[in-house]
């Protein structure tokens, strides 16, 4: 499945500080616009294949929360997840890549529009209160890759070779 909307950054970081970022769901608010973090249920601890993670949203007054299920899991390479509404319904998929860079690496991510025409016209918009996903999505995406790497940047700089 080719992703929807996919956006790189050039990361001057250690890729695994970069990775334990981007995979530490529970945290994840303080990267994005519209994410506000959420919990690991089900025994899940963290990242790793099969983990279970019920995510948080907001977009001003409304809130909702996800059901997500890691669907890939390679340390310091690919990290994927599906994210499905509280009644079992497919939203989306949201994957992020780590590509060795000399002096970091490159962190791009991708978004998967996978929901059907209910969750895309009617369930989507009215719980979320945004009518253009995919153009919210862009600029979330580049909010989010812009912060990992303000982050990253400032915490761990790369060790000179």
């Amino acid at each position: 499945m080719d992703p929807t909307i996919s956006r790189s950054v050039y990361v001057a970081a250690e890729p695994r500080a970069v990775w334990s970022m981007v995979t530490d769901l529970p945290r994840m608010g303080r990267f994005s616009p519209e994410n506000a973090g959420g919990a690991w249920v089900g025994g899940a601890t963290g990242p790793a294949l099969g983990a279970k993670f019920r995510g948080t949203n907001r977009n001003g007054a409304k809130q909702w929360w996800t059901r997500v299920t890691v669907i890939a899991c390679e340390p310091g390479h690919w990290f994927a997840f599906d994210v499905r509404s509280p009644f079992g319904m497919r939203v989306s998929r949201w994957a992020y890549q780590l590509t060795p860079a000399e002096g970091g690496c490159v962190l791009t991510e991708h978004w998967y529009r996978v929901g059907n025409w209910f969750v895309r016209r009617f369930l989507g918009p009215k719980v979320t209160g945004r009518a253009d996903r995919p153009g919210f999505n862009a600029g979330s995406i580049e909010h989010t890759l812009a912060a990992v790497k303000t982050l990253a940047e400032a915490a761990k700089p790369v060790s000179p070779s």
